[in-house]
């Protein structure tokens, strides 16, 4: 089986230009493909997750990433899938999270057999009217409102600022094909449409055929986008997601939901994979707790994993405290006289959005503290408790503890 044929076999692949030529060039790593990350945060989250593990697999069959560093259109923001506009990102701050992309990247693939470029290089220092004449009659703006990036953000507007995006991609293709031989583009399927229009564009103004391939969302069992939680997005930085959270964050997929995220997300034999499909009951945790396990190593190190993977037994063998539990350190102005309510406390940990979700979760009795059921919204936590810990439950999956 071809690297290609493998992709298509652990449910990958979303849509393609050439399948024939596409197969060619990846299973004779032939590929010069290119992957852009628009340094919009500080940190990838998983929402990255399924292109960096691409790079990967690629990488290893022979092909050569070309990783896309948007120091450039990360000054336009890209609408895809977005209701509202990007938050307007200074100078500095796009630096720094391109450097803090390139550290976690680095976890991923080897940079001694990768291209690394930033599209800062070539976009900032263009002329406008130059690419208005250069490459503005290849666009038409039809077309463009049919592409269901735009689409989507028409009634609530969508600014010109924004509008341009889809422009601005298709020629760092452009300008890849021909400074750097790049002859595919990968990215999620929600990327289609601007990945279409840098082949279009090659074709064009080159006479040259590129050609590109999107891969599936990571989307749950009932098709929504993966990648959040009450606390906010699962970030790759431990920092802010740390690697207790995110193995739990795997750990607690639905039974449905294991053998797909195996396949697509994991390294592990597809025969290996096919056998735990027949697994039921207990042996589902089992597979759950192996999902956790090898995506916390991959972005964490298998020491990390270790880690994570001793705290989340020990949780739910026993309920106990561990060092590697999330942690909530609270101030002394959050107490007063001395304790907390359990509603303010639940808001301070993150695990309530509200008082009122507080409320509700109580008197469902969803909240443990300290291994007791607490159904009283009228319960306090004393300050001497908070001293040592005190371990909060939510559920039978979410634990925090909360410290002074």
């Amino acid at each position: 089986m071809g690297i290609y044929e493998e992709l298509r076999e652990r449910g990958l692949i979303a849509q393609v230009t050439d399948e024939e030529r596409i197969r060619e060039l990846v299973n004779n790593g032939q590929a010069k493909f290119y992957i852009g990350y628009d340094p919009t945060a500080d940190s990838l989250h998983v929402g990255h997750f399924m292109t960096l593990l691409l790079m990967k697999r690629l990488q290893l069959a022979g092909n050569t990433p070309v990783v896309l560093f948007g120091g450039g259109t990360g000054y336009i923001g890209d609408p895809s899938g977005r209701t509202d506009m990007r938050k307007m990102l200074t100078p500095e701050t796009i630096e720094s999270n391109v450097e803090a992309f390139k550290r976690q990247i680095g976890r991923f693939i080897d940079f001694d057999h990768a291209v690394c470029v930033n599209n800062k290089d070539w976009l900032l220092s263009l002329n406008y009217v130059d690419v208005l004449r250069e490459v503005g009659p290849h666009f038409s703006v039809n077309n463009m409102l049919r592409a269901e990036c735009y689409k989507q953000r028409m009634e609530r507007g969508l600014s010109f600022l924004e509008f341009n995006y889809m422009i601005m991609q298709a020629y760092d293709f452009y300008y890849l094909y021909q400074n750097y031989g790049c002859n595919l583009q990968f990215g999620g399927d929600d990327q289609w449409s601007n990945m279409l229009a840098g082949t279009e564009l090659i074709r064009r103004k080159l006479g040259k055929d590129a050609h590109c391939m999107t891969i599936n969302l990571l989307l749950n069992s009932e098709g929504k986008k993966m990648g959040k939680t009450a606390n906010g997005a699962v970030w790759l930085d431990e920092n802010k997601t740390s690697p207790f959270e995110f193995y739990q964050y795997w750990r607690n997929c639905k039974d449905d939901e294991v053998i797909r995220f195996l396949k697509m997300l994991t390294f592990l034999p597809l025969d290996e994979i096919e056998k735990m499909s027949h697994w039921q009951g207990e042996e589902l945790n089992t597979a759950k707790d192996i999902l956790a396990y090898e995506l916390t190593a991959l972005v964490h190190g298998k020491d990390k994993a270790l880690d994570a993977q001793s705290a989340s037994k020990a949780l739910f063998s026993s309920g106990c405290d561990d060092e590697n539990m999330p942690t909530t350190r609270l101030a002394d102005a959050q107490l007063n006289n001395d304790v907390i309510s359990i509603l303010d406390l639940l808001v301070a940990t993150s695990l309530a959005s509200s008082k009122s979700e507080a409320r509700r979760l109580v008197e469902q009795g969803g909240i443990t503290v300290s291994d007791v059921k607490v159904t009283d919204i009228s319960h306090v936590i004393c300050r001497a408790d908070l001293s040592t810990g005190v371990v909060i439950k939510k559920g039978k999956k979410t634990f925090m503890k909360a410290i002074i």
